[in-house]
């Protein structure tokens, strides 16, 4: 069987997505949106390597800024080849997701 961060590992690009699209945001502020929606295990060291990947494959760009609390933070973007891979994440999702329940509540 799948581990649960095997499983997360898809899902996680699609949930970083979703809130980078909001607007500009760094890696602490991505970690603790995906605390606050229930990903409560999830660290850093677990989400910077997914955004490592999304800025490879042309999905997000980033950017050095000041921080008025401290350090200089790197801030995420969403492209427009992410923006497109977002949408399709969601169709996908939807479908998959409706399937799985249907058959973990006895149909099919």
């Amino acid at each position: 069987m799948a581990s649960r961060s095997q499983m997360l590992k898809g899902l996680l690009e699609g949930c970083i997505l979703e809130i980078i699209s909001h607007g500009e945001t760094y890696g602490y502020e991505i970690t603790e949106n995906l605390n606050r929606s229930g990903f409560a295990d999830l660290n850093e060291g677990s989400v910077y390597p997914v955004l490592i990947r999304l800025q490879n494959k042309d999905l997000v760009t980033s950017k050095s800024k000041e921080s008025p609390l401290g350090p200089r933070r790197k801030y995420f973007y969403i492209t427009d080849k992410g923006l497109g891979f977002l949408d399709s994440f969601k169709r996908e999702w939807q479908e998959i997701s409706g399937v799985v329940t249907t058959i973990l509540k006895g149909g099919a």
